[in-house]
Order: structure tokens, then C-alpha cells, then sequence
């Protein structure tokens, strides 16, 4: 089901206001595997992003109070961990926190072809040791910015 990650792609590329109509970003397979292999971004504009994420262990638990993440699982799988408290938060940036962990959540297995949408001012965090490789979308004109 490779239409999917393309659409997902086609929207995150195309859902931004400061892109000029004529600005196309082809990111090749080799750059793209590359990427995938260290967990880097592949895209970084003024208002979205493009991450290969690899997650080989636990991460912090994130808020982002006005921007969207969108996860596609493309090997392995996470428990994913949403809702609850949050456990030590502190303010990274201006309405970007960060915390140790969430205490008292809904853990939810992800997996190979699975989209997560993390709407604005929602927690998440990956909990565990398994090995996931997600594409994460996401909206970052506002990113850190807002006050």
C-alpha cells in the first residue's frame, strides 16, 4: 500500500501557505534510505517538516500546543503512550514542553502501515526498547514561535 505514505507526503508537502506554486521538493530514494538509516530530517521548510525517525528506545514525552504531528509507521512497531499527566514537564521553548514521561496514559500498539495524528496540544510519547522507523509530518511555521 505505497499510496498511502505518498498522499500523506502530497499533503504535508502542498498544505503550506508559504510554498510558492512552483516549488517542488524531490527527495530520492537513496537520500531517503540514507536518512531512514540515522534518523535524520529528510525536509525542513519555514512551515512543515519531514522526519525519517528511527526509535530504538524510549523517548520524552512531547506536547507541541499548536502544532500537528502526523506519524506513519513504516517498519517495526512502538507502544505509543497519549493522555494522562505529564511527569516533570518543562518548557523547552515557547509552548513546546517536554516531560519525563506520562503517567497514567492509553498505551496503543503501532505498527507497519498505522497513521497517528497527534493533533495540537495533545501529549505523546514512545515508551520501550522495540525498534520503529516512522515518517513524522508535521506543521512548523508556528513552531516555537507563538506567545
Amino acid at each position: 500500500m505505497r499510496r498511502l505514505p505518498l498522499a500523506i507526503a502530497a499533503f504535508a508537502l502542498t498544505a503550506s501557505p508559504a510554498a510558492r506554486a512552483d516549488e517542488v521538493h524531490q527527495l530520492r530514494r537513496d537520500e531517503v534510505d540514507a536518512a531512514f538509516a540515522r534518523g535524520a530530517p529528510l525536509l525542513e521548510t519555514g512551515s512543515y517538516k519531514v522526519h525519517a525517525s528511527r526509535r530504538d528506545a524510549p523517548g520524552m514525552a512531547e506536547v507541541h500546543e499548536f502544532d500537528t504531528d502526523i506519524l506513519y509507521v513504516r517498519e517495526g512497531s512502538a507502544t505509543f503512550v497519549t493522555g494522562g499527566r505529564l511527569v516533570e514537564p518543562r518548557e523547552i521553548a515557547p509552548h513546546e514542553i517536554r516531560a519525563s514521561s506520562i503517567a497514567e496514559g492509553t498505551a496503543r500498539q503501532i505498527g507497519p502501515g498505522d497513521v497517528v495524528a497527534i493533533h495540537p496540544g495533545h501529549d505523546a510519547e514512545v515508551v520501550g526498547d522495540e525498534s520503529c522507523v516512522m515518517l513524522d509530518f508535521g506543521e512548523i511555521d508556528q513552531y516555537a514561535k507563538r506567545s
